[in-house]
């Protein structure tokens, strides 16, 4: 059954989760018009596969760090306790990133020196100021953290279970993408001809990589593909036929944490322009069966914005029976960010 919530809050606390809900996403923010100004919109939706239990999550928290701001997220969880692992995740981290970049932007030293991010310069030419510098270093000490929050919890097993998380934090302009494991981020912007393209903003960190592949043989991991499924690498211990992880990076999977699996993100900048129209994010049950190019052109023509991210996810639904008749339908999530205003 697919839920979509929407909360008219800027306080992600007021939003903790009671686990016994079995809600998947959360949206915190206004889809309203007030005092004569548009406000961007968004939606979240997810819908259970049919594979059991839904293991996503989706957050889209607006006015987050700052009035034009947001925080947009999915987790895709996977093993026994991946549905536990996402939604941990999801109720943890924003706050978790904006405490961490508090602090540091108490200390007037940190980051200044940290020039390691990725930038896109196809649309950009002004590089990220050290602002944006501590929101990466912000992300970098929030997701380590996270993940040994995740191992400390009770009761709760992930030495096979985890989560994935794909998170995109927007301040103004700009925007710093944080991405683990192969959900995805793609931007809709308008080109120069008045078309509207697909962007992808993140790489699916999948162990076929070569410098993802590497890192883990490093470490004494193997990577491989069983005969059934040659398409798919996976991850195995270094003399054990398991758990066979299909990604490279991820919150959990504690059991391939000394053999290259790793909960550090791949952080890249983008300076927003005013062609730049949606962000989405989703879970690899998405892109498995639709193009990036897809997935914009359904997210524009959706009659509403608030309408956008069920409208992805049912497309995906569809594909999956068409594709794949006979597979297991995986879990899918949606985040659709509105850049502009409101329709």
């Amino acid at each position: 059954m697919g839920i979509c919530i929407s909360v008219a809050s800027s306080e992600i606390h007021n939003q903790a989760e009671n686990e016994n809900n079995h809600e998947n996403v959360i949206f915190l923010g206004e889809n309203i018009i007030s005092h004569e100004v548009q406000k961007p919109a968004g939606s979240v939706f997810s819908r259970q596969g049919s594979k059991g239990l839904n293991q996503d999550a989706g957050i889209l928290c607006q006015g987050y760090g700052m009035e034009d701001g947001a925080f947009c997220g999915v987790f895709d969880g996977h093993g026994k306790n991946g549905h536990v692992a996402s939604k941990i995740v999801r109720n943890r981290l924003p706050s978790l990133i904006l405490s961490q970049k508090h602090a540091l932007s108490n200390n007037k030293a940190a980051a200044a020196n940290n020039r390691n991010f990725q930038i896109d310069r196809e649309d950009a030419e002004m590089e990220p100021s050290n602002e944006f510098y501590k929101w990466k270093e912000a992300c970098v000490s929030a997701f380590k953290v996270m993940d040994k929050e995740v191992k400390l919890q009770e009761n709760l097993d992930c030495s096979c279970s985890g989560t994935t998380a794909v998170v995109v934090i927007r301040q103004g302009e700009d925007l710093v993408i944080a991405n683990l494991g192969d959900s995805r981020a793609v931007l809709g912007t308008i080109t120069d001809n008045g078309e509207l393209k697909a962007v992808q903003l993140t790489t699916d960190l999948k162990p076929g990589l070569p410098c993802e592949a590497d890192r883990i043989r490093k470490c004494n991991g193997r990577v491989l593909a069983l005969k059934e499924e040659p398409h798919i690498q996976r991850v195995w211990l270094p003399n054990e036929d398991s758990p066979g992880l299909a990604m490279s990076r991820a919150f959990g999977d504690f059991l391939l944490k000394n053999h290259g699996i790793i909960a550090i993100p791949d952080i890249s900048y983008r300076r927003l322009t005013s062609n730049d129209q949606f962000i989405v994010l989703a879970t690899d049950g998405v892109f498995d069966v639709l193009s990036n190019n897809q997935v914009v052109s359904i997210v524009r023509e959706a009659h509403k914005d608030q309408e956008a991210a069920r409208a992805v996810v049912e497309a995906a639904k569809a594909a999956w029976k068409k594709k794949f008749p006979s597979s297991k339908i995986d879990d899918c999530t949606v985040v659709c960010h509105f850049l502009q205003k409101t329709r």
